[in-house]
């Protein structure tokens, strides 16, 4: 039923639907806002409670005793990666998860898996290899994922225990080089390489990537030899639109480079009508593995041997979005993608 230009959800939604919306606006604001709330909830502890001793032990032992676990190959926990939020999450839009059926990791070696595109929250590389529903151990049994995200996630209070828990790490150089270093292989390091700033691109159909000028992804790929992969997330753009102007861009950046997050305004669908909301869209996204960029070993690498390889890498990824378009995507021949 649409009123006033707002399409409105039918009253009878089976119960499987309304608690797959609620996981979802559920996993959108914990994302989201999740540090904020942690903080806010440890100085309520800290400040009003009788529980301030029992605070104060623990924000001693998350910044003096463990402040380094992200920069170390994180935490992973198979229980909170096996929570039944996280299937409601996979079933609402619904979220998939795939590989090129040529495609094999060699278990004694350590991956560099590249995500593109980043889109609001990265919601299909969060199915993919955050949480266990999605189907990665199917795929690659014998490598551990370990998911690249901001920094600023493992310094607030009980939101860096979630983060650490889905197999997060800092997004520093010395956290994913020592993912990539540890000898034996066994190990998939999950990048977003375009970052928060991709975020700012995130409209339906819009396949545009900040991939141009970033290369210290493949210098510390070579510095360890590690392949580089390819992966995309088809209909990742699809899930939200955002509001846009150049005066508010200037705020967005200026907060982006400040807190390190992407402050876009997205526009999904509420509980209950389908026309505006922060809830994501329930639209498909699948997520993609493509075929590994061999690399050699390089220690020390030029910056001729960067650019060498990151115009391969470039290629292979142009290449890979044009074969699979077709597969995943309404319209195909009216998508491109664009490098920036």
């Amino acid at each position: 039923m649409e009123l006033f230009g707002i399409r409105f959800a039918p009253l009878y939604v089976p119960m499987e639907r309304r608690l797959q919306t609620l996981a979802a606006a559920a996993w959108m604001i914990t994302m989201a806002f999740g540090g904020f709330i942690g903080l806010l909830i440890a100085l309520y502890l800290l400040l009003f409670t009788r529980l301030w001793w029992l605070t104060a032990l623990y924000l001693f032992w998350v910044y003096m005793v463990d402040k380094d676990v992200s920069e170390t190959g994180g935490r992973s926990s198979r229980w909170v990666r096996s929570w039944a939020w996280w299937r409601y999450c996979r079933d609402y839009f619904p979220l998939r998860f795939e590989r090129l059926p040529w495609v094999e990791l060699d278990p004694k070696k350590n991956y560099l898996f590249c995500c593109f595109p980043h889109g609001v929250l990265s919601t299909g590389a969060f199915n993919a290899f955050g949480a266990e529903y999605g189907g990665y151990r199917n795929f690659f049994p014998n490598h551990e994922p370990h998911v690249v995200t901001l920094s600023q996630h493992y310094v607030m209070p009980f939101f860096r225990e979630l983060a650490l828990g889905l197999g997060g790490i800092s997004s520093s150089f010395k956290a994913i080089n020592h993912v990539l270093s540890i000898p034996g292989g066994g190990h998939v390091c999950v990048l977003m390489v375009g970052g928060a700033a991709e975020a700012y691109y995130c409209k339906p159909g819009n396949y545009r990537l900040i991939l141009k000028n970033r290369k210290g992804f493949v210098k510390v790929a070579l510095k360890n030899g590690t392949p580089l992969v390819p992966v995309l997330s088809f209909g990742e753009t699809d899930l939200f639109d955002q509001l846009e102007g150049s005066r508010l861009r200037t705020i967005q950046e200026t907060l982006r480079k400040w807190i390190g997050l992407a402050p876009v305004l997205p526009v999904g669908r509420g509980f209950f009508q389908y026309t505006f909301g922060i809830i994501p869209r329930r639209s498909p996204v699948t997520t993609v593995v493509g075929q590994p960029l061999e690399v050699p070993k390089i220690e020390n690498p030029t910056r001729e041997e960067v650019e060498l390889y990151h115009e391969k890498f470039v290629a292979k990824l142009v290449e890979m979005f044009e074969e699979q378009k077709y597969n995943y995507l309404e319209k195909p021949e009216e998508k491109k993608l664009i490098i920036e």
